[in-house]
């Protein structure tokens, strides 16, 4: 591990529930519609997918584009956070990183369904674990495996309380679902809105974005 990495793994923080849902709402508020247009766009790349192809290959497309689709979210909240110019086509920040964010994406996958099938909790721990992965990816710029193991180390340290924050932004979803799908089009973006908030926090955000 780089002293870089282990400047971030080694530092001491504190963990501030109620303020990454305040700043994270604050993040989703200085951009609502934008991030809805998203929402609405990304849900429906993934409607259109399984429609359109078969099973199994709707299946293999949907594993290599959505991720990167995903984190779209952090790119523009991360730009907020710093307080620096976005604009709607930083959503798709994501394909400038494909291939790490790509291999974030199904290696902690993996690693999180093998940790499910052998004994539950080790699958349970890496799904919180990783929780700052693709975020490391776009905002620090590290490789795959470096942005999962110190994702990990960072979170385990207050590992119950990030459970937690997992637990709330789980029912934040269900929510949004339960609103007949169409509070879906804000919890979405506001649980990485929320993310966001928390990594911001914890590791810090580089001073600018990437040219």
């Amino acid at each position: 591990m780089t002293s870089f990495n282990g400047d971030l793994v080694n530092r001491d923080y504190e963990f501030k529930m109620g303020q990454y849902f305040s700043r994270g709402w604050k993040i989703f508020k200085s951009y609502p519609w934008q991030f809805i247009l998203f929402t609405i766009i990304y849900l429906g790349f993934s409607l259109a997918v399984s429609k359109i192809f078969p099973e199994t290959l709707a299946v293999i497309f949907s594993n290599i584009i959505a991720p990167v689709l995903g984190v779209g979210y952090f790119c523009v909240a991360f730009q907020i956070a710093r307080g620096r110019p976005k604009t709607f086509r930083d959503f798709f920040g994501g394909f400038r990183k494909f291939l790490p964010v790509l291999l974030t994406s199904l290696v902690s996958s993996l690693l999180i369904f093998i940790g499910l099938i052998l004994l539950v909790v080790p699958g349970i721990y890496l799904a919180v674990g990783y929780m700052f992965s693709q975020a490391l990816v776009i905002d620090k710029h590290m490789d795959f495996w470096s942005a999962m193991e110190t994702s990990r180390r960072i979170i385990t340290k207050k590992w119950f309380s990030f459970l937690g924050l997992g637990l709330l932004l789980f029912l934040l979803i269900l929510a949004g679902l339960l609103a007949l799908g169409v509070g879906l089009l804000v919890a979405a973006p506001l649980v990485s809105c929320i993310i966001a908030a928390a990594y911001e926090d914890i590791v810090g955000l580089n001073s600018v974005a990437e040219l």
